[in-house]
Parts: C-alpha cells; sequence; structure tokens
C-alpha cells in the first residue's frame, strides 16, 4: 500500500527537525553580534540553498535505494516543504521580535516544534514519547552549546 505524503511524519521529520536545530544554533551563533539582517540572512540561506541540497541528497539517496520514483518525489518535495516553513517560521520570528528577545523566543519556539515533532514520531512508532524527547532536546542543546562556544572563539581569535 503506497504512503500518502501527509499519513505519516516519515516524510517531514528529517527536513523539520534539521531546520528545527540548524536554525537554533544559527540564531544562538549569532547572538554576539546580533544584527537582525544577518541573522535573517542567514536563516534564508539555510531555508533554500542548504535545504535545496539536502532535498537533493534524500532524493539520491532513496533513488540508489530503489525507491519508487513517485515515492521518492514525494518524500523530497514533503522534506523541502517542511524544512521551507520551519525555516521561514525564525525568520518571521526574529523579523517581529525585538532584537533582546529574540533568541529566548526562537528557543523556545524551536523546543516547542522539536517535541511536537518527536511526540508524533514516537506515537507513530509506538513508543514513549518522553524519553525520546529528552534524548532529541538533549542533541539540540548540544548543537546549540557548540554554536555558541564556536561563535565565541572565533570572535576572540578574529576580533572585528
Amino acid at each position: 500500500m503506497k504512503e500518502r505524503a501527509h499519513a505519516s511524519p516519515r516524510r517531514y521529520s528529517f527536513g523539520s527537525t534539521a531546520a528545527i536545530v540548524t536554525s537554533m544554533g544559527i540564531i544562538v551563533g549569532f547572538d554576539a553580534a546580533m544584527r537582525r539582517s544577518t541573522v535573517i540572512t542567514s536563516l534564508l540561506i539555510i531555508a533554500l540553498a542548504d535545504n535545496i541540497s539536502d532535498s537533493l541528497s534524500i532524493h539520491v539517496y532513496q533513488e540508489s535505494e530503489s525507491l519508487d520514483g513517485e515515492a521518492a518525489l514525494w518524500s523530497t518535495l514533503t522534506n523541502f516543504g517542511a524544512r521551507l516553513l520551519v525555516a521561514l517560521s525564525f525568520v518571521g520570528l526574529v523579523a517581529v521580535v525585538p532584537v533582546r528577545w529574540s533568541v529566548a523566543v526562537s528557543l523556545v519556539w524551536g523546543l516547542v516544534l522539536l517535541s511536537a515533532l518527536t511526540f508524533s514520531v514516537a506515537r507513530a512508532r509506538g513508543v514513549k514519547p518522553g524519553p525520546e524527547i529528552l534524548k532529541h532536546v538533549a542533541v539540540a542543546a548540544l548543537v546549540i552549546v557548540v554554536s555558541r562556544v564556536a561563535a565565541a572563539a572565533i570572535s576572540a581569535w578574529m576580533p572585528s
């Protein structure tokens, strides 16, 4: 039986997770020099260029696994669309929230999105959502901390 695009989080979970965690990392990494235009430009590059690259990679991988061409196309398109929408939601937040609040609001938004996505995937897999959410939030926290440390180290090494 063919799986419909909206029937399973499998179709959009990779792209959404990548967009959520990458967006939070970008926002936190640029916090030291929080220029709204720099953050928005970076998020848009992620939303478009990196998204197209990742979607193509997923598509080629699925073809290499001999996935049905139509299924591979739908999976690629839903991945691209989900990632684009998630990244654009962060662009919207950074654009409208006062700069001093944008990091905190973006982190809360990202953790809510990641938790909701993880809950959906856990339910579809028939596992308890709580431990899955904790694992995924821990990995996201690691990305955020690494982004912040890298930004601070680069700023110290290459002062403006």
